[in-house]
């Protein structure tokens, strides 16, 4: 099996990115650009894989948007507000490069929304 269309191996990224943020928010001072990025991250790896376990074709993006779209077309409907997926969405660029940090309740946010999106995907997809 290509390990593009191993649902598993996608959470196994998923799961690295959830772990990233976690240790990014703990800090005494946290990292909230790289909190957002993984958050945002985390939240696009569990779309995919659960468009991979329903052999779904999707486009190589970081746009939450299209790819919830691409889910709900597919019977997968999470229930998150499209806002959240456009403000994660936007984590995949903004991020990368200065002048535009977020502040540490932007990263909170942000790990929240990709929680929502983890919790979802993991009951759908059954894993424990």
């Amino acid at each position: 099996m290509n390990v593009e269309n191993d649902p598993l191996a996608w959470v196994k990224h998923a799961e690295e990115d959830y772990a990233a943020v976690q240790s990014s928010l703990r800090r005494k001072q946290p990292l909230t650009s790289i909190a957002c990025f993984h958050a945002q991250q985390c939240a696009e790896k569990y779309l995919k894989a659960m468009l991979v376990v329903g052999k779904h074709k999707f486009p190589k993006t970081h746009d939450l948007l299209l790819l919830n779209d691409l889910c709900s077309k597919a019977g997968i409907f999470l229930g998150i507000d499209l806002k959240d997926f456009h403000t994660l969405s936007d984590y995949a660029v903004r991020v990368r490069y200065p002048g535009d940090d977020p502040t540490p309740d932007e990263a909170r946010e942000a790990f929240a929304i990709a929680k929502s999106v983890r919790r979802f995907a993991r009951k759908f997809l059954n894993v424990t």
